[in-house]
């Protein structure tokens, strides 16, 4: 069981600390997405530099390739993606959801046909327990059911119920594996019903888990209700283990979860927006195409110490991105991943500090600036 420690709280908001087979996690922490067993565009080095604690990789690609036959000569995702620091990966349920060219939902698990080369596979509890051991990442995901939005209060009891089964299983697999010291996941669902999140929460909490993910958020919901379902939810939550949002946000969510009392997040923002000429910053997000920035000699952000703000200037940047040089990509990503690096760790520093809230009004005025 991971040995999550609550350091201090400001209100909701939560700073603590807990150990994994490669490393302590400080929270607040946000995980940057490496789906390939890489961060896109950047090296191991480069999110060090940025200060990411902790990477998320994943189940469903890793899967099919490029497949536990080669990642488990490396022993895990560690050695062979040259990464010494914790990793988290998700269970591949989402992905069969989303991506798999055709696929079946049944008891057992999903079947599915991959979206690389139609090849059959099936995704039960166990399977994705099995692949997540072989990929020996720190912390591993129980298999759960993925709902679209809007989905009806009869599709999320089916949900929830099929997902405190399947939870149920992944335990049993996870405990039978005698050698494994990964730490698992449970995850709570209830599409966008606040009876149905409290129910899933019981049921997930009564079966026990070392740290709770709260899933099916951020799936085409207006955003005042995402707020409601993590708001009514995360309390519900056993206090003593980590809490984590899955796939959630810009800055604003995080910011607002956290003030509810979150403890981890990951999403593809970062990266994503730095490869679509999206930048982060304390004034709010900016755009490098900007023809404002054609000879702009300043850096993205003039409170950001990140290598990219320390070297290059926005008509650098948007020199780069315009002419589709590659080592755009990788600049703006630096930056990206530093920003949101450095968001939660000053929300960490506020929250030691008693000075939470203060923090927070003092994000939202420099925006309005």
């Amino acid at each position: 069981m991971i040995d999550f420690k609550l350091i201090s709280q400001s209100g909701a908001a939560r700073a603590g600390v807990f150990d994994t087979l490669h490393g302590q996690i400080e929270t607040p922490v946000f995980m940057p997405v490496g789906t390939l067993a890489t961060v896109k565009a950047l090296s191991p080095e480069e999110l060090k530099a940025a200060g990411a604690q902790i990477i998320l990789g994943n189940t469903y690609h890793l899967y099919l390739r490029p497949g536990c036959d080669i990642v488990g000569r490396f022993a895990g995702l560690h050695r062979f993606m040259h990464w010494d620091r914790p990793i988290l990966t998700d269970s591949g349920g989402f992905q069969v959801f989303s991506l798999a060219k055709l696929r079946k939902l049944t008891e057992a698990g999903y079947a599915f046909q991959s979206h690389i080369d139609g090849s059959r596979h099936m995704l039960s509890p166990e399977k994705s327990i099995e692949v997540q051991i072989c990929l020996n990442s720190d912390i591993i995901m129980c298999l759960d059911q993925c709902l679209e939005h809007p989905a009806s209060h009869e599709q999320a009891v089916a949900a929830l119920e099929l997902t405190t089964r399947w939870a149920a299983r992944c335990k049993t697999f996870w405990r039978e594996q005698t050698e494994c010291r990964n730490s698992l996941f449970g995850i709570v669902q209830g599409g966008m019903f606040a009876d149905l999140r409290q129910r899933s929460a019981e049921a997930i909490a009564e079966i026990g888990f070392p740290g709770y993910a709260i899933g099916g958020l951020s799936v085409g919901e207006p955003k005042d209700l995402m707020m409601e379902m993590a708001a009514h939810t995360l309390p519900l939550l056993p206090a003593d283990r980590p809490r984590y949002i899955m796939g959630v946000g810009t800055p604003e969510d995080l910011v607002e979860l956290v003030a509810l009392g979150a403890d981890m997040f990951d999403c593809v923002m970062p990266t994503r927006n730095a490869r679509n000429g999206q930048m982060f910053t304390d004034r709010g997000t900016i755009n490098i195409c900007n023809a404002r920035f054609r000879d702009d000699e300043g850096p993205v952000d003039p409170s950001c110490d990140c290598y990219t703000c320390r070297h290059y200037s926005l008509a650098y940047l948007r020199h780069l991105y315009t002419a589709r040089e590659i080592l755009a990509y990788r600049l703006n990503s630096i930056h990206n991943v530093h920003y949101y690096v450095n968001l939660v760790n000053s929300m960490r520093e506020a929250i030691l500090a008693g000075t939470f809230d203060q923090f927070r009004k003092a994000f939202y005025t420099k925006r309005e600036g």
